[in-house]
């Protein structure tokens, strides 16, 4: 039996007329006739009743057209999955994205993104970079947003902007008078930290080693937000990305200082499989990504030469 025999059956049901559902199937009604007769001698069973000017489902019948439709309905789905597959802009696309990213990234990213390519939207996935890493290594995501290092057998990550560190405080806060700030001077405040496990606290403490020092008091948040509002209401400072304090993140409650040039910076990237079906979606996150115009994500003036061969090669 195959797809152009179930489509006449369900054709035949659907229309109670020989001539109508030959009609419907642009083939002449003697073929959809024999056609109809052979599936009835194949299976041994009566699909149709016919009487003059009458064809109506048997019991038997019904369950067969009912069985018919689910298998056109999956296959038509092969021939969607076919066709996304021809344009690789076409259908979702699963992105992972760090916590400390996604909030303020995402919201510029995607009008970007739907102007290059309208008819992929984004299935996110907002968490930490390891289960990230375990995500994309068992295809559960397509590509992930994550800060470098990201070191993983089989994945390419394509280095994408780099985001400076800046020192928070409260209003009225001594170091309100420091037009800038030293790495090493921040200590000796409470100093408010991400929890362990998160990257960009590993970041904060690489670029402030003082901060873990012992007459420095920690406290910790679970994420950038309440860390900005514990800094808000006056309960310490603290060192976040700069993306996390643009508009609509800005408050009259705290002062952002910069750090002394070299700032302390975070690169963040795209990683994908290598081989990943679809290449031209990560060309496309790329090109929205590059066509932010916020200062907070500074574009790189050359992207990283190894990692964009890699995906190349990857996707060839």
């Amino acid at each position: 039996m195959t797809l152009v025999e179930l489509r006449y059956i369900v054709a035949l049901a659907t229309e109670g007329n020989f001539s109508r559902a030959a009609e419907r199937c642009a083939v002449s009604q003697p073929t959809l006739s024999v056609a109809i007769a052979r599936i009835e001698d194949e299976l041994g069973v009566q699909l149709f009743e016919r009487g003059k000017g009458f064809v109506g489902v048997s019991a038997v019948g019904a369950k067969v057209v009912e069985q018919a439709r689910v298998v056109l309905r999956e296959a038509d789905k092969v021939r969607d999955i076919a066709r996304f597959g021809r344009d690789q802009l076409a259908g979702p696309l699963r992105l992972g994205v760090i916590h400390t990213v996604g909030p303020y990234l995402l919201p510029l990213l995607v009008p970007k993104l739907r102007a290059i390519a309208p008819n992929m939207p984004l299935v996110i996935e907002e968490n930490m970079t390891a289960s990230l890493a375990d995500m994309l290594q068992q295809n559960e995501i397509d590509a992930a947003i994550v800060a470098l290092p990201f070191d993983m057998p089989g994945v390419s990550a394509i280095a994408l902007y780099d985001e400076a560190f800046k020192v928070i405080v409260p209003k009225g806060h001594a170091w309100e008078r420091k037009g800038c700030m030293n790495p090493e001077d921040v200590t000796g405040d409470e100093v408010l930290l991400l929890k362990a496990g998160n990257c960009f606290r590993d970041q904060v403490l690489g670029a402030c080693p003082q901060v873990s020092s012992a007459e420095t008091d920690i406290r910790l948040g679970h994420s950038i937000g309440t860390l900005r509002s514990m800094v808000a209401s006056g309960l310490g400072v603290s060192i976040l990305p700069a993306s996390s304090l643009q508009h609509p993140y800005t408050t009259d409650l705290i002062t952002v200082i910069p750090f002394t040039t070299p700032e302390p910076t975070r690169r963040i990237a795209l990683a994908c499989r290598n081989g990943f079906a679809r290449p031209k979606a990560i060309e496309a996150l790329t090109q929205a990504i590059d066509r932010l115009d916020s200062p907070a994500f500074r574009k790189m003036a050359a992207r990283d030469a190894e990692g964009a061969g890699r995906a190349r090669r990857a996707s060839s």
